[in-house]
């Protein structure tokens, strides 16, 4: 199988190598020196300098900065051939919209937080009632900002947890509440609140300008509450309103050669990867409420 890579910095490399791993003969785009070399080394099997020059391929990965998403894209459509995109889709919803309307079938955000097995288990909770009826879900995403300088934490973040959202519980939340600033440049932080006038409210806490890092989301019913603390936890810490505890084991698969493999294996005939564009658009259209409702610029 052939697939067209664009991009190979700081997590395309990542993608390169798993893609190879999983038997893909993998054509990068790469235009500087220092991600034509981790082509080169990494196993590419072709490198060019733009995405038009790629011969053509079974599929496609973007994984460039966020700001050129939507060019790429664009440039990939008359293709044909299904595109996995990095997340955010894009950083302007009337563009993730228009994707969506026009190719939503065949165009997937790449949100491997849906893929992973604290998550995956936690959707289970919610779907079988295991912890009593869901009161809260709330994740916390907080680092030092170090990846993409063209596009703030916010667009970096928060996608992973409004993910995670649609993941555990099926559907994204109106946003009520939001705050947040921005600081060091590209470094930002934000919180919010979604809740519809029925069901469970939903937290989210995205930063960039922690020293120590944290990723972890906690879930919580009417009986008792889970939670996953880290993102290479072996298991999900569990509580009872009576006090007890239990632990549940989990895997700890890597979550992006998971999706890769659903990618490669949907080119062949099997079922879509998850976060089709109109879920992506869904999910770029929360992140410019959040940013409107927090007094924060589109970009």
């Amino acid at each position: 199988m052939r697939i067209g890579l664009v991009g190979c910095g700081s997590w395309g490399k990542y993608i390169l190598r798993d893609l190879c791993a999983l038997g893909a003969e993998v054509m990068v785009v790469a235009r500087s020196p220092e991600s034509r070399a981790t082509a080169q080394t990494g196993g590419a099997t072709s490198i060019h300098a733009d995405v038009r020059d790629l011969p053509p391929a079974d599929g496609y990965v973007v994984a460039s900065t966020t700001i050129s998403h939507a060019e790429i894209v664009e440039a990939l459509l008359p293709t044909g051939r299904p595109i996995f995109v990095e997340k955010p889709l894009c950083d302007d919803p009337a563009v993730a919209q228009s994707i969506a309307d026009r190719a939503g079938e065949r165009v997937f955000s790449m949100d491997k937080w849906r893929y992973h097995a604290g998550v995956v288990q936690l959707a289970e909770f919610h779907a079988k009632g295991i912890l009593g009826q869901t009161r809260h879900l709330q994740s916390w995403r907080l680092g030092w900002h170090s990846h993409d300088q063209t596009s703030d934490s916010i667009w970096h973040l928060m996608p992973h947890d409004l993910s995670i959202t649609l993941e555990i519980l099926g559907y994204l939340p109106a946003v009520r509440q939001a705050s947040g600033f921005t600081a060091f440049g590209v470094h930002a932080e934000a919180s919010a609140l979604l809740q519809d006038e029925t069901g469970p409210s939903v937290g989210l806490h995205v930063s960039g300008c922690h020293p120590i890092s944290r990723r972890s989301v906690l879930l919580v019913g009417s009986e008792g509450s889970a939670q996953f603390g880290d993102s290479y936890d072996d298991r999900i810490q569990v509580r009872w309103r009576d006090g007890r505890t239990e632990e549940v084991a989990i895997a700890t698969d890597m979550p992006l050669l998971a999706e890769l493999r659903v990618f490669l294996d949907h080119i062949r005939g099997g079922p879509a990867p998850k976060s089709p564009a109109p879920e992506a658009a869904a999910i770029v259209r929360h992140i410019a409420d959040i940013r409107a409702i927090a007094g924060l610029p589109l970009r």
